[in-house]
Order: C-alpha cells, then sequence, then structure tokens
C-alpha cells in the first residue's frame, strides 16, 4: 500500500491530473469513481488506484480483473480532484481518431459538431454527454479549446469520453472543408443574418459549428458555413451558453431524423 504523499507514482499522478503537458507526454488521463471505473472500456485502462477506505466499506467489483493498488485516503485525497472522493482511480490510455475514419464509418444521417476555441470545462463536457444522447457521430475540437482530457471535462462528460468520437484539430478550416467535401451541410451559430434553427432540414448530413463562450465563431470560420442559423430569444436573453445552444440544435436534428424514420413515440 502507499502511504506516502512523497511517493514517486503519487507526484506522478498529480501531474497527469494539473498538467496537460504531462498527459499528452504519456498518452493517458485519468478518471475516477466507480461509475466511470465500471464503464471504462478494458483496453483503455493502463493502472487502477484504490483507497483504503473504500476497500474496508465496499466490495471491489472488479470484472474486469484488472491489477489495482492501494492507497491511504491521505494519498488518495492528493491525487483526487473532487472535494469528496469515491476511492477509484484509473489511468487511461488516450483515444485515437482520425476525421476521415469518423467520415468513413458514418451513415448517410451523419451528425457532427465543430466547437471553436471553448474554455470551460463544463460546456465542453456537457456538450459530449448531450451529443450521446442526441447521437452524434463524431465532435471536432480545435486545439485551442479546453483539454479535453481535464478532470474536470471528464467528469462533466459522465463516462460519453469512452462513447462520443472526437477528434482535435489545430486547423478547423481544414476540417470543415473534408466536412463539405463529404457531402455534410455545415451549420453556424451566428447571430449575423441567420435564420431561426428549427426552420432547416437536418435529416442530411449535417455539423454545427460552435463558437467561443465569450466571442463565438472567428469570422473565417463562420464563413465556411452553408448556412447561418439562430436561436431565438425572448425577453433580455442575448444567448444561451455554448452546452445548452449545442444541446438544443443536436436534440432538433434528432428529432427530425426520429420524425423522418417514422418513429415519433420515442
Amino acid at each position: 500500500m502507499i502511504t506516502s504523499t512523497a511517493n514517486a507514482k503519487v507526484k506522478r499522478l498529480v501531474s497527469l491530473g494539473r498538467k496537460s503537458k504531462a498527459r499528452y507526454e504519456e498518452g493517458v488521463f485519468l478518471v475516477e469513481g466507480v461509475k466511470m471505473f465500471q464503464e471504462a472500456p478494458a483496453g483503455w485502462i493502463r493502472e487502477v488506484y484504490v483507497s483504503e477506505s473504500f476497500l474496508e466499506k465496499n466490495a471491489f467489483e472488479n470484472e474486469k480483473r484488472v491489477h489495482y493498488e492501494t492507497v491511504s485516503d491521505e494519498v488518495f485525497r492528493k491525487i483526487s480532484d473532487t472535494q469528496t472522493p469515491q476511492g477509484v482511480l484509473c489511468v487511461m490510455k488516450m483515444p485515437e481518431y482520425r476525421l476521415e475514419n469518423l467520415q468513413e464509418q458514418t451513415k448517410k444521417h451523419a451528425l457532427f459538431l465543430a466547437l471553436e476555441d471553448l474554455q470551460d470545462p463544463g460546456n465542453l463536457g456537457t456538450i459530449l454527454r448531450a451529443g450521446e444522447g442526441a447521437g452524434v457521430d463524431g465532435v471536432i475540437i480545435t486545439k485551442n479549446t479546453v483539454d479535453i482530457f481535464n478532470p474536470k471535462v471528464i467528469r462533466s462528460t459522465m463516462g460519453s469520453i469512452y462513447r462520443v468520437p472526437f477528434v482535435i484539430t489545430d486547423d478547423i478550416l481544414k476540417a470543415v472543408t473534408d466536412l463539405k467535401a463529404g457531402g455534410v451541410t455545415v451549420y453556424a451559430a451566428h447571430l449575423d443574418e441567420s435564420k431561426n434553427y428549427d426552420l432547416q432540414d437536418y435529416t442530411k448530413p449535417t455539423a454545427f459549428l460552435i463558437g467561443n463562450e465569450a466571442n463565438g465563431l472567428k469570422r473565417e470560420t463562420a464563413d465556411m458555413a452553408d448556412h447561418y442559423i439562430k436561436i431565438p430569444m425572448s425577453g433580455q436573453v442575448e444567448s444561451l451558453n455554448a452546452a445548452v445552444a449545442s444541446s438544443i440544435l443536436m436534440y432538433e436534428a434528432a428529432r427530425q431524423r426520429r420524425i423522418e424514420k417514422g418513429d415519433t413515440k420515442r
């Protein structure tokens, strides 16, 4: 059992939790909690750490039969990113996706989301979670967006990080160009000369562009869109946050596709 916070393994885990550079150098990230462990693809798991008190109070259901290491409660508090740690922490291999592979594997009703320079971890995590619920085929994320492997992002995904493919790009314009070349119609969430979002047809291959929380989409990115769309506001509200706006757009696309299939029960 690891009992010292000065232990080299502990220092490494702290670094992986706090520093994106450390995560990318090793190609790993951290997840916490029983649910995140249980849902984790077995092939992603590299290491598992369990607190002493967790083992005393719970039967650790290790169905994946992975090796785990016990740490003292003091050590676990040191490596945990949460106020009330559950007592299970995993080191996970970063998944690798490529945009061309996502396009090849998706169906004729492909649905994508492209996020430009989002900074709020909760927004990004919530978008992935909502994206899974709406049936998105992939999310494109700019390099200047908050690190998707940030522990706060991971926690907000509630496990969707395992199931929603995503691509990190340093050239959003090329990524959008590639989508359009593959027959995807691109819509930019934008206030200028926009049509209401619910007047568009999203039953064909579709991608939504969502911009930075404070500044929106860059002009050159917005110019790549085939259509500008907006969510109409009542009262004095000017706009919704990125996660809420993304969810509304994705679920509108999902609603239209259900109707097209004749599925009006769900």
